[in-house]
């Protein structure tokens, strides 16, 4: 493939355009897996080549359930991406995990019920570890960054991926917060376990919009969003000078992951 690029983003909901980029350029990529969620934006940042995905599509069209996320990985595969950062959209599972904070989430709770989680196929069996999901060094350099801009970032959360579209049931809250669990989404799995498998890092930043219903304090799509509004520009902000950030070179082991993982 011509075009290629360094740094991957994932806009979640409410980063639809990441507005970041010099000479932006659009690309259409077909994958073996079908089409991405969208046409692939790729421009340069501080001489730094990035490309911009939305998650849900340009027009938030795609629900959580819906996404290709094997077509989104494959597609920043092709283009030689070696590092990920994954915007997403939260709910609070802890009172002092408040709308408008930030998590970094360093472990998950796999809920979802229909998606396909791997590249195994027939006659090609990937057991990758994800013990650790997430690349230490890009959640380092996130830590740095958001520490010098005064964001409120609560670090080493464990991330509840549910199915959606729809919200929790009461019930199904109370259950997910005694897991010990800190927030709550619907985009995490499968797409970090599917970018060890294809050895890139990830890391995922979580903006938390709301609580979730166990606070008695029912979740609408309305308040998610006009959270999200209020908070796209701090988002922004951190990719700015995360980019500037991240090492140009991999120190991490993701870049090995299938070393032992296939038989």
């Amino acid at each position: 493939m011509e075009e290629s690029a360094e740094i991957g983003i994932f806009g979640g909901t409410g980063i639809y355009d990441s507005g970041l980029l010099d000479n932006p350029q659009e690309i259409d990529i077909d994958t073996p897996y079908g089409k991405p969620s969208d046409k692939i934006t790729i421009g340069m940042f501080n001489g730094r080549k990035i490309a911009f995905l939305p998650r849900h599509g340009k027009k938030h069209t795609i629900p959580p359930h819906m996404i290709n996320f094997k077509a989104n990985i494959w597609a920043f595969k092709e283009l030689g991406i070696t590092r990920i950062i994954a915007p997403s959209a939260v709910g609070s599972l802890k009172e002092e995990f408040e709308p408008g904070h930030f998590a970094l989430p360093t472990q998950f709770l796999d809920f979802t019920k229909s998606r396909e989680g791997s590249f195994s196929e027939q006659g090609k069996v990937i057991h990758i570890s994800v013990a650790d999901p997430f690349c230490p060094e890009l959640q380092s350099s996130i830590l740095q960054v958001t520490e010098k801009q005064d964001v409120k970032m609560h670090k080493d959360c464990t991330y509840v991926c549910i199915e959606g579209p729809r919200f929790s049931t009461k019930a199904e809250s109370r259950f997910y917060k005694t897991t010990g669990a800190d927030i709550i989404g619907m985009t995490l799995v499968p797409e970090c376990q599917l970018a060890r498998e294809a050895q890139m890092c990830y890391a995922s930043i979580s903006t938390i919009t709301d609580y979730d219903v166990w606070a008695e304090k029912p979740v609408t799509a309305k308040e998610v969003i006009e959270t999200l509004s209020k908070n796209v520009e701090k988002t922004k902000k951190i990719l700015t000078e995360l980019i500037n950030k991240i090492p140009k070179t991999r120190e991490c082991s993701c870049e090995k992951a299938l070393a032992e993982a296939e038989f």
